[in-house]
């Protein structure tokens, strides 16, 4: 069971964009931050555990270093590497990256835009680092790019470019924790609902395609072998990592799903939709026959909200956060 705590206030209110929530706690000191989009704008904020210390920072999109008030921020996430830590914005412009106080700039990378097709918006979204020492960012071209994080330093370098997808990425998730035996380690979705699952190395290869089935996968997220992937439908369906084959599919909202998070240490997963509410599942292997399970825990409703963000604060799950559209806080739960 979780109970709501101290909310943490934001000094906008947050857009209506998938996974618009990003939560990054502090090892070193009894703080965690809290990333929120609302227009060319991020709004970041650090709170201690009891939610009464909050401090505040904007971050504007920007265009090689000089204001854009005209881009609009897509998403914004941190991006753990074991040799440091990137705040990283997609906007319609490009990609930046900043240290992870957002206090920064170290990269810059322009999206190519030539002449795009007539109505087709031109923009980054989907984040995630991976195989240690590399971030991944998506495109409304279905490019994926991979960039080289050097451990400090300014010397990011654009090492490769995955061209599987033919649909805008929505999102990407990479495998949290060791990588045995090259098995996939990252997923990548796209707004028609295709999947692809990869493997990192010094190069990606790709290994399975999982085939789009009518409606666009919003969130997506990679544990233990197993994708968990949340669509327009309402639905969360849970694919071996491996082969791409259907384990389970769970109605598990009401309305279009905007986010999923999952807790590596437990494989308890989130999940956070338009219908208000936040679920929180269970994930885990049956030892007998190896087939993946799900099971319901809990469930809150944040009354009259377009959730668009939800991240859980700790890496066992026992305690999340969530925004929604138009909602100029972050709400807050902790386990009791």
């Amino acid at each position: 069971m979780y109970r709501r705590e101290r909310s943490v206030p934001l000094k906008s209110s947050s857009s209506a964009l998938y996974n618009n929530l990003s939560v990054l706690p502090l090892r070193d000191k009894p703080l965690t931050y809290f990333a929120a989009v609302h227009g060319s704008a991020v709004s970041l904020a650090s709170a201690a555990a009891d939610g009464l210390s909050v401090s505040h920072r904007q971050l504007q999109a920007t265009e090689g270093g000089r204001a854009a008030s005209a881009s609009i921020v897509t998403q914004a996430s941190w991006c753990v590497l074991p040799s440091r830590v990137l705040l990283v914005l997609t906007s319609q412009k490009g990609i930046q990256m900043y240290e992870s106080d957002g206090s920064i700039m170290v990269y810059w990378h322009a999206l190519d835009v030539l002449e795009p097709p007539p109505a087709q918006a031109v923009f980054a979204r989907g984040i995630a680092a991976a195989s240690g020492r590399f971030i991944c960012v998506g495109t409304s071209s279905g490019l994926v790019l991979v960039f080289d994080i050097p451990s400090k330093g300014t010397n990011i370098t654009l090492s490769e470019v995955l061209e599987e997808h033919r649909d805008s990425i929505t999102d990407i998730a990479s495998e949290v924790g060791e990588n045995l035996g090259g098995a996939a380690d990252l997923v990548t979705a796209d707004d028609s609902g295709a999947l692809c699952v990869w493997r990192s190395k010094e190069e990606f290869s790709l290994l399975t395609k999982i085939s789009a089935f009518g409606w666009t996968c919003s969130s997506v997220k990679l544990w233990n072998g197993v994708i968990a992937a949340g669509y327009g439908n309402g639905q969360i369906r849970l694919y071996e990592a491996s082969s791409g084959a259907l384990r389970a599919t769970v109605s598990a909202h009401a309305r279009w799903i905007y986010a999923l998070d999952l807790a590596p240490l437990t494989g308890k997963l989130l999940s956070g939709a338009e219908d208000s509410y936040v679920q929180i599942w269970k994930l885990s292997r049956s030892p007998d026959t190896g087939d993946i399970e799900i099971e319901h825990c809990h469930s809150e409703c944040v009354p009259d909200t377009q959730l668009c963000g939800a991240r859980f604060c700790d890496p066992e799950g026992n305690s999340f956060a969530a925004t929604g559209y138009d909602l100029s806080e972050i709400v807050r739960y902790g386990q009791v």
